[in-house]
């Protein structure tokens, strides 16, 4: 039964094209994509909407997605939601530090194929609900 509620993603991004192009891609997968132009229209949707999963941007104007990263991990009622990079800042070292130390959940770079964002979606959902880490328990 909980497998027919649909998972809520948010797309902190600041093109909207890629907006409109990751919620076509996994809407049609069966999951609810909300999208944020922006880092801080993104924290403010977080808060609104308890996402089961994020989908960040790092390089954005204003508020880049490091510090996003950095904020919603600082908060309690948000720290354990999975957070997967989605970015054209793609050399490895980006790589190393988004996934070793930073500890974001899963790294894409753009562009991207559907197929390999659908596959990142899915493993790091899947990850999170069979270690029990469901914000929401």
């Amino acid at each position: 039964m909980a497998d027919t509620i649909k998972k809520r993603i948010l797309c902190i991004e600041d093109d909207d094209e890629m907006i409109v192009l990751i919620r076509l891609i996994l809407s049609r997968h069966g999951f609810e994509v909300l999208g944020a132009s922006g880092g801080a229209a993104g924290l403010e949707m977080i808060q609104q909407d308890k996402p089961d999963l994020i989908l960040l941007d790092l390089m954005m104007p204003e508020m880049d997605g490091w510090e996003v990263y950095q904020q919603i991990k600082a908060v309690e009622t948000t720290q354990k939601i999975p957070i997967i990079v989605v970015t054209a800042k793609a050399q490895s070292i980006d790589r190393v530090l988004g996934l070793h130390i930073a500890k974001v959940d899963d790294y894409i770079a753009k562009p991207f194929s559907p197929q390999e964002l659908l596959d990142s979606v899915e493993s790091v959902l899947n990850r999170k609900n069979s270690t029990g880490n469901d914000q929401s328990s």
